[in-house]
């Protein structure tokens, strides 16, 4: 474990977007932050998302109007902040018999269009589908509405290297095994995962922002009762071949009044998703069933002339989401809201637990939760994040910058460098790196994956394994044999020294 200070304002528990984000605000305002995770960053909630920037147009039909009011006005502010990694999309709703009056689907998306200001994203309307369409030749109307893409992975970790930017102590494969609490701090041991060398500092204050294990950490590590119980309910996906060639994406209502989402993906693919199943064990060892399978694959069925069968699926993964509504409601209507639970008095060090939350919402639940923290710190500065530009985001339009690219990169193919700019932005000349052709960009290992771009996000990105590379710095995953990722761990493990299964996400 790399030298640290011993002495820190506050211990963050949790590389997930919200722990993340907590570090970056707290940092930005002043405070001694170090932010440990016990696996790779966004290794588990946080990736597994369905990639949307969105204010959630179905929860308006369990009446939760201050949450997607909220979310839809988080959905600008980081549409302009992090515009390699967000962008809007347009969504249709395909219109069929089952599925409410049309007179109040348009209701709702009048309140979804006016909850909050709109400035990037244009309004809905009706549309008609032609024979072109590629839906089924029945559905012929429908609506089109705008919400946004993200990809979830590299907002948390470009969330991390800003809050390093900020001086924020940021440490993966790093888990926090002990914490004892005194009068005005607490003694925290943090074990590296990689060796099992362990090291202890202390802290005025800990957040705990561990998703799943948030309630867990308690027994785990703090020796004390969870101030509540989280239900955690799995949500899984599946990638298949495109299924359109346009850019919009489709929500489909199944006749349970379930949502599916078919979303463009990675250039050549359709991402379908979105299952609500409860959990209960490890939350990393949560994988998709046969049943939610099927489930996707027949609502898509339902709706595309194109059908699909188990053959299609290229890829699956499934995430557990720590949601903190009472176990009356079935999974599909638990609220996506979140809260805090803050334990501190005279005689106790304080610590800070977050339950719930969505990736939209995350900058407001880290300024909210950061704003708790400074009640402990009266000398700390203002809030800040609502217009913080994450790194490589310093520009506006993704069509310029790549025009700007190609032209002092002419010989960088058009595919490779569009996936530079929505992964890297102006960082792209980071992953370069003063290469002047693409053979100087060092070794291919799968898809356009060359060696300059693994050395990027091995020395500047916390990256290890090829799990952390193919999956979540990048998707290259898609395009990997087991060969490819045999010989980038190979290559990894004389980069870092650290040896590490090649295991897929799919198959985890």
């Amino acid at each position: 474990m790399k030298a640290l200070q011993t002495d820190y304002d506050v211990v963050i528990v949790g590389g997930g977007v919200n722990g993340t984000g907590i570090a970056m605000d707290a940092a930005g305002r002043g405070l001694k932050v170090l932010l440990c995770e016990m696996n790779d960053l966004a290794s588990a909630t946080s990736s597994n998302s369905s990639k949307l920037i969105h204010g959630g147009l179905r929860y308006l039909e369990h009446y939760e109007f201050r949450l997607v009011r909220k979310a839809l006005a988080e959905r600008e502010a980081l549409l302009k902040n992090s515009p390699h990694i967000m962008w809007p999309m347009r969504f249709r709703l395909p219109y069929r018999e089952h599925l409410r009056p049309a007179w109040m689907i348009r209701t709702g998306l009048f309140l979804y269009d006016h909850l909050a200001k709109r400035e990037l994203l244009p309004g809905s309307r009706s549309i008609r589908f032609d024979a072109d369409s590629p839906l089924k030749p029945e559905i012929t109307r429908g609506f089109e509405y705008s919400d946004g893409w993200v990809d979830d992975a590299r907002l948390v970790v470009l969330t991390a290297l800003k809050a390093q930017e900020c001086g924020a102590t940021i440490l993966t494969r790093t888990k926090c095994v002990h914490a004892e609490r005194g009068n005005d701090q607490w003694r925290v041991t943090l074990e590296n995962t990689t060796n099992g060398t362990t090291r202890t500092i202390s802290a005025r204050t800990i957040v705990n922002a561990s998703g799943p294990w948030v309630s867990r950490l308690f027994s785990d590590a703090f020796s004390m009762p969870a101030p509540r119980m989280i239900r955690m309910v799995k949500g899984s996906h599946i990638v298949v071949p495109r299924l359109n060639k346009d850019t919009e994406a489709y929500i489909l209502q199944n006749e349970d009044d379930r949502i599916v989402f078919v979303i463009p993906y990675e250039d050549h693919f359709s991402l379908i998703g979105t299952t609500d199943v409860e959990y209960e064990g490890d939350p990393r060892k949560a994988t998709i069933s046969t049943d939610e399978t099927d489930y996707l694959l027949d609502i898509v069925n339902a709706h595309f002339k194109h059908q699909l069968t188990t053959k299609d699926v290229v890829w699956s993964y499934s995430g557990v989401r720590p949601l903190m509504d009472d176990e009356q409601q079935p999974a599909q209507k638990a609220s996506r809201d979140y809260s805090f639970e803050v334990d501190a008095s005279d005689e106790n060090a304080p610590v800070i637990s977050v339950f719930g939350g969505k990736i939209t919402t995350y900058r407001k639940l880290a300024e909210a939760a950061t704003d708790k923290l400074c009640q402990f710190f009266p000398k700390t500065g203002p809030a800040w994040t609502r217009n913080a530009v994450l790194p490589g985001g310093d520009f506006t339009d993704q069509i310029d910058l790549s025009a700007q690219l190609k032209s002092r990169w002419p010989w960088l193919p058009e595919e490779l460098l569009n996936r530079y700019v929505r992964t890297y932005g102006t960082r792209t000349h980071q992953v370069v790196n003063g290469a002047t052709d693409l053979e100087s960009l060092g070794r291919r290992f799968t898809g356009n994956l060359y060696q300059n771009e693994v050395d990027y996000l091995v020395s500047g990105e916390w990256a290890i394994t090829a799990e952390d590379i193919l999956w979540r710095r990048t998707k290259q995953g898609l395009y990997a044999t087991a060969e490819d990722v045999g010989e980038l761990a190979s290559y990894l493990k004389l980069s870092t020294g650290v040896s590490a299964e090649p295991v897929s996400e799919a198959e985890e």
